[in-house]
């Protein structure tokens, strides 16, 4: 039986008692993790695939060591331009080994539950909200609308600044 499933962003091809090495998992060595995002499941003939993964299917894995992959070297070059860098890359990784593959009867993760804040009543924003408008944000119309139901007077000749300024 193999499944393709994906793992820390790569799709892989797996079977039971398989080594397989990882994009680094944040998990501390020698836990178990499982992957619920199985895409295909093949057992023999009989091969299911997922759209885009299979409901209850899971694979159950345990990560043996952390380490780092081989040296790559960047080299870049430009010609007659007197232009050359050179740089090493190694990239972390996770040992795992795959435990099981469950093709049916499996949970999938619960997500994580966000907890939500208290919001303050409408009604202690609203003065508030009046209080600290910003009068420069609004346009000359809004301006002088809020001018009338002040009561200021002569405001058919002031200007912007001006009308800010009364009402303030």
């Amino acid at each position: 039986m193999y499944a393709i499933v994906e793992i820390a962003g790569h799709q892989f091809k797996v079977e039971k008692d398989q080594r397989v090495f990882v994009n680094r998992l944040q998990t501390e060595e020698g836990k178990k993790v499982s992957f619920d995002n199985v895409l295909l499941l093949g057992d023999g003939d009989k091969v299911t695939v997922g759209a885009p993964a299979i409901d209850g299917a899971l694979v159950s894995a345990k990560v043996l060591k952390h380490l780092k992959g081989d040296k790559v070297i960047v080299f870049k070059k430009k010609r007659r331009k007197g232009y050359r860098v050179k740089n090493g890359h190694r990239q972390s990784l996770t040992e795992i080994v795959i435990e099981s593959i469950a093709a049916s009867g499996a949970k999938k993760a619960a997500p994580k539950k966000e907890v939500k804040k208290a919001e303050p009543k409408a009604e202690v924003l609203a003065p508030k909200a009046e209080e600290t408008q910003d009068l420069s944000k609004l346009t000359v119309a809004e301006l002088k609308t809020l001018a009338k139901e002040k009561g200021v007077e002569g405001i058919s000749s002031m200007k912007k600044a001006d009308l800010i300024a009364a009402l303030s």
